[in-house]
């Protein structure tokens, strides 16, 4: 099945739904398995006789694997293409998602599972903006890319929910292995039915060429925009992994179970699935990257504001909404604005290289357990992130829209 624009006289096939489809389902996969130990760190450090600082490691392991393995998972993306590569990504998470089920109550055969898991991440995290170019026409990218974050924010609030709940019936080994099943079945399903691109392009002529990746990357580098969006990419991804790792932690001080920390997280993924289609979706109607930036990091100040400071649980579910909400929907704008400003760079190479700006920030999730007041308390963290969205705020008014940068170009190569 195919649609056909008559002015332009390129097709979009009825099977891009169908690859984008199971795209999404590796990813939702992948981020129930990252976050499934958060909500429950008190009694999985009980289990396996370790500190919560070592069951926050299992959630940290994802960001510290990413740093060494995004720019060569990018590189076999452009090289070989998002099917190959996204096919060594789910055959990783797959394999070692069941390994970790069989592992007990082993902390450290869980961690080496882990490590396996972690290491398939960047295969499937830097494919986002590869697998919409080929599939989608440039107006419904972003779109697209706010579905696959759509997806990821459906595992994280899979994770958070799901997990507390389940152990209170099975144990947590237990839980692990049903999730390393369903694992293994998505890995199964993407190898099965995912293709490479269509017969045809998806837009016009042209659209779809691209620099080598060595080449791109150092385009990329030179463009002081993208620059700016690999600041925000710290501290953006660097709150929502805290946040995410540490919501037990967080809320604990306050008296509620991890249960409710559950519930919490999945609240805030809620609204950051609303978030990941309004806003890219408005963004790609306007053709406008930089002020849905600015809309995403200003609004996400009032819930993280709520977060720190109440303990009313009406209060507190509706603060972590909002900050879902409009933090979640900096990531898929913020990932095309990126293909967009450094274009010819490929589409992995853009979005690997804000993964991996952004997983760096896993300094940010270790300084505020190491922050902690002697009370448990989260404060002093949740102020210095609530410091980071303000200069988040300022870089982005020092970015340029694409349509900008293209007309300066323009007009230097005339003058």
């Amino acid at each position: 099945m195919t649609t056909e624009d008559r002015s332009n006289g390129y097709r979009l096939y009825g099977y891009r739904w169908v690859v984008l489809a199971v795209f999404m389902l590796v990813n939702l996969t992948i981020q129930v398995l990252w976050i499934s130990y958060a909500p429950v760190t008190g009694p999985a450090a009980e289990l396996y006789g370790v500190s919560d600082l070592q069951i926050g490691l299992l959630a940290m392991t994802f960001m510290i694997a990413f740093i060494p393995l995004s720019i060569p998972a990018s590189w076999v993306i452009d090289t070989y293409g998002s099917r190959v590569g996204v096919g060594i990504g789910v055959t990783l998470m797959g394999v070692f998602g069941l390994l970790r089920g069989f592992a007990g109550d082993s902390y450290g055969l869980v961690l080496a599972a882990t490590i396996g898991i972690a290491c398939s991440q960047p295969f499937l995290l830097n494919a986002w903006t590869t697998v919409p170019a080929k599939w989608f026409p440039v107006g419904g990218r972003a779109t697209a890319v706010g579905l696959v974050t759509l997806a990821n924010l459906v595992g994280t609030a899979l994770g958070m929910a799901l997990t507390p709940v389940l152990v209170e019936s099975m144990s947590l080994p237990t839980v692990q292995l049903i999730y390393g099943s369903v694992a293994a079945a998505s890995s199964v399903a993407f190898l099965v039915l995912a293709r490479e691109k269509p017969p045809t392009p998806p837009g016009e002529s042209g659209s779809e060429v691209r620099a080598l990746a060595l080449d791109g990357l150092k385009h990329a580098l030179t463009v002081r925009s993208f620059w700016l969006m690999l600041a925000v990419a710290v501290a953006g991804l660097g709150i929502f992994n805290g946040v995410s790792t540490w919501i037990e932690n967080i809320i604990r001080p306050r008296g509620f179970t991890p249960t409710d920390a559950g519930t919490l997280g999945a609240v805030m993924v809620v609204g950051g699935l609303v978030g990941a289609v309004v806003i890219p979706a408005l963004s790609d109607r306007q053709h406008r990257r930089r002020r849905y930036l600015m809309v995403a990091v200003v609004g996400a100040v009032p819930g993280l504001l709520g977060l720190t400071f109440v303990t009313s649980s009406v209060l507190l579910y509706a603060s972590v909404l909002v900050l879902g909400f409009f933090l979640v929907s900096a990531l898929p704008v913020g990932m095309q604005y990126g293909a967009e400003i450094t274009y010819p760079t490929p589409e992995a190479t853009s979005n690997g290289l804000i993964q991996l700006f952004g997983q760096g920030a896993v300094v940010f999730v270790y300084v505020m357990e190491a922050m902690k007041t002697d009370d448990g308390s989260f404060t002093p963290s949740l102020l210095l992130a609530i410091g980071l969205l303000v200069v988040c705020a300022g870089l982005v008014t020092r970015m340029r829209d694409p349509h900008e940068v293209g007309r300066e170009a323009a007009v230097r190569s005339s003058a």
